[in-house]
């Protein structure tokens, strides 16, 4: 698990908290920056997948012969 897969994490679970608060609160603004966080957050983590995934195989072929 790298650093982009971490924070993304954290960023998504964040927006998805202030999403539901402002919907809760009937805030419009709140729950629309909750959702472009909770967006990007997804896009990070997405982000760090690929790498985990690049690098995985990046080892794995070298450990061919």
């Amino acid at each position: 698990m790298n650093k982009d897969q971490v924070q993304g994490r954290a960023e998504e679970a964040k927006g998805a908290v202030k999403q539901a608060a402002g919907h809760v609160t009937n805030k419009p603004d709140l729950e629309d920056r909750g959702t472009v966080q909770k967006v990007a957050g997804k896009v990070q983590k997405t982000y760090g997948d690929v790498k985990e995934q690049v690098t995985d195989d990046i080892k794995d072929a070298q450990k061919r012969p």
